[in-house]
């Protein structure tokens, strides 16, 4: 007798209702078609896969438990929200994902009422969930607020921050740890799930309540001996003394693929009427997909690949990632150098820093989601005579700008930033976009900023930096590929604030910061086609800026141009400044400076980004034909094409 193929379930799920409509025993097959069809969207376009993968029973218990969206759901960092997209109505949509006009590969307000919060940025979950829970109160509404958090997340400050704020706040919170790789404790099978189903329960909490009431009557001694007994023995058996420490009611650990462990549990919280919550769910990152599973990161980021092998599709090999350059660079350094250590907040692999690590284990430290820590860490190893590379995502390093003032600058100690992902960084979107720290940067005292025209330069601006003790050093430097300059084999310190010149010119003069270098010659060739000739410089510093050579290019040529991959207020504004200090402006002088624009660009290729956003050849040769009165500007960029 042969078996029927079950009924696919996820087709027929048109609306929260339709879910909560199976029955219990349904939703193990609801579950594995909702795997298997975020592991083929993600074949398709790329993105976070592992993390999704392993919050799939997790994400179909939470919405067919809580009356979600009215029940806030809050998913942080948001790499797992994949499956929550797939169920909240955007299905159809799903292969958009992190493509141009598609879906956001995070969570967004603007794109569902079922993603109450955006999160791109670790450990805002439980404060932002703590707001949502309040505001309702303060309303006089009743709804739930679930943060779902990482353990790694876990390791920043805000999150402790906002427990706390929460535990003395007697908060109606649900915090849900996602535990899937620090492996708080272990789940121990059918006795674990018992006690959470039990301490998660009625009878236990009116039973704990109703001790409370009683202990409140006694002495201060005794009331106190009491806590501590009922806390430390429950703590025996189910652990959580941390979180109860803040004010959580501490339940778990339970097994978050088990949906008879989840499923009562959930329930018994959603209908507790009590003050914050923390479930501790143990979960396996990559789940249910062996490629995912046997992998060392997981299939954290994929980019497209085969369902069946689980192989990636690689880009062809040209010339070596920017990120790749400076490792190549601060490795050479170290190794002439023992007293150079490095810094990444939980991104070895992101920013190079793994490779620096295989060969100086004892010279890398990963201080986990911890950037304000990184910084002021790093402060502390360059007081002790140490060289301190702190390298973070550019969009990272914001939250860490109290201590980069406060700690490093003021003190001028010479800590070195690796700002990687400078600029638009493509599929993450404007949550990740380098776009702010010239600006915030060139403010500070005593900071120095650099920006390298090409990976060359990036190996002796890490050299520079290593040779630089006299203060705070940054080199900024962007997501993807160089232009395949040869590459030396050990950087060679740069005379600090001081540009070069490429190419020389007559009426136009571009000076360009950082990597939108290769699009300043492209201009100058497409210009010489209109009769233009163009001086090309590369400022390599964004402070101090090279004043003698702004001034000698402003005062030769007709029309100035500054590019960079920041927003305003950076480098363009420090040109302007100057100028305007010297009175060059008098001189009828045409400067037009380009810069990221004030808006936040959703995600796109990157070079649909820089295009939209105006900073590519094209638009260095319109804005210098408009600059100049030339009427042949209105058409320059559908002549031209964007290339």
């Amino acid at each position: 007798m042969t078996t029927r193929p079950a009924t696919p379930l996820l087709n027929s799920i048109a609306d929260m209702n339709a879910l909560r409509d199976l029955p219990r025993e349904e939703l193990r097959q609801l579950a594995d078609e909702l795997r298997a069809e975020t592991i083929d969207a993600v074949s398709v376009t790329g993105g976070h896969l592992g993390a999704g993968l392993g919050v799939v029973e997790l994400t179909v218990a939470l919405h067919y438990v809580f009356n979600t969206p009215d029940d806030r759901l809050i998913w942080d960092v948001g790499h797992q929200c994949y499956p929550h997209k797939i169920l909240t109505g955007r299905r159809d949509r799903i292969r958009s994902l992190r493509q141009k006009d598609g879906l956001s590969g995070f969570t967004k307000r603007a794109e569902s009422h079922f993603d109450p919060f955006g999160a791109a940025h670790s450990s805002t979950s439980i404060s932002s969930g703590l707001g949502m829970a309040v505001g309702s109160q303060l309303k006089g509404e009743t709804r739930n607020v679930i943060s779902v958090i990482g353990d790694g997340a876990m390791s920043a400050g805000m999150a402790y921050e906002a427990m706390n704020n929460a535990g003395a706040m007697d908060a109606r919170l649900i915090v849900i740890l996602n535990d899937n790789d620090m492996s708080i404790a272990p789940p121990t099978g059918a006795m674990s799930a018992y006690l959470a189903r039990l301490v998660s329960g009625p009878t236990y909490r009116n039973l704990r309540e109703n001790a409370k009431h009683l202990t409140a009557k006694l002495p201060k001694f005794f009331a106190d001996k009491a806590r501590k007994t009922e806390e430390y023995a429950r703590g025996f058996w189910t652990g959580g003394t941390m979180f109860e420490e803040l004010g959580f009611y501490y339940i778990g650990p339970i097994d978050g693929h088990n949906l008879e462990h989840l499923l009562p549990v959930l329930t018994n919280v959603r209908d507790a009427d009590t003050g914050p919550i923390l479930i501790h769910v143990v979960t396996q990152k990559g789940k249910g997909y062996p490629p995912a599973e046997n992998a060392a990161d997981k299939y954290h980021g994929v980019s497209k690949f085969n369902v069946v092998t689980g192989a990636q599709s690689k880009s062809p090999a040209n010339a070596p990632s920017y990120t790749g350059v400076f490792a190549k660079g601060l490795i050479e350094e170290a190794r002439a150098d023992d007293s150079i250590v490095a810094i990444t907040a939980a991104m070895p692999s992101g920013t190079g820093l793994d490779k620096f690590g295989d060969e100086f284990p004892d010279r890398t430290f990963d201080v986990g989601i911890a950037e304000q820590h990184a910084v002021t860490f790093a402060a502390g190893l360059a007081t002790e005579g140490m060289k301190p590379f702190a390298a973070i995502y550019s969009t990272f390093l914001q939250r860490a700008y109290d201590q980069v003032i406060h700690d490093v600058c003021i003190q001028n100690l010479p800590v070195r930033f690796a700002i990687d992902r400078a600029g638009y960084v493509g599929a993450d979107g404007p949550t990740h976009a380098g776009a702010f720290d010239i600006a915030y940067l060139s403010t500070v005292p005593n900071m120095t900023i650099m920006a390298p025209g090409d990976e060359a330069e990036l190996m002796h601006m890490t050299a520079t930096a290593a040779a630089y003790d006299e203060g705070p050093i940054a080199l900024r430097y962007p997501r993807g590929e160089g232009v395949g300059v040869e590459l030396p084999a050990r950087g060679t310190p740069l005379d600090i604030g001081k540009g070069r010149v490429l190419r020389e010119g007559s009426s136009v003069a571009i000076v360009s910061l950082g990597a939108r270098l290769s699009e300043a010659l492209g201009a100058a060739d497409l210009l010489q086609s209109f009769g233009l000739s163009a001086t090309v410089a590369d400022a390599r510093f964004a402070k101090p800026i090279d004043t003698d050579l702004i001034e000698r290019l402003a005062r030769q040529h007709e029309v100035l141009i500054t590019i960079e991959e920041g927003s305003s207020g950076g480098f363009g504004a420090s040109v302007a400044t100057h100028l305007a200090k010297t009175g060059i402006f008098d001189s009828g002088l045409k400067f037009r400076p380009l810069f990221m624009p004030d808006i936040h660009l959703d995600q796109a290729s990157q070079t649909d980004m820089y295009a939209n956003a105006g900073l590519d050849r094209n638009a260095i040769v319109s804005t210098v034909l408009t600059a100049l009165g030339d009427e042949r500007a209105t058409g320059v960029l559908s002549d031209i094409g964007r290339a």
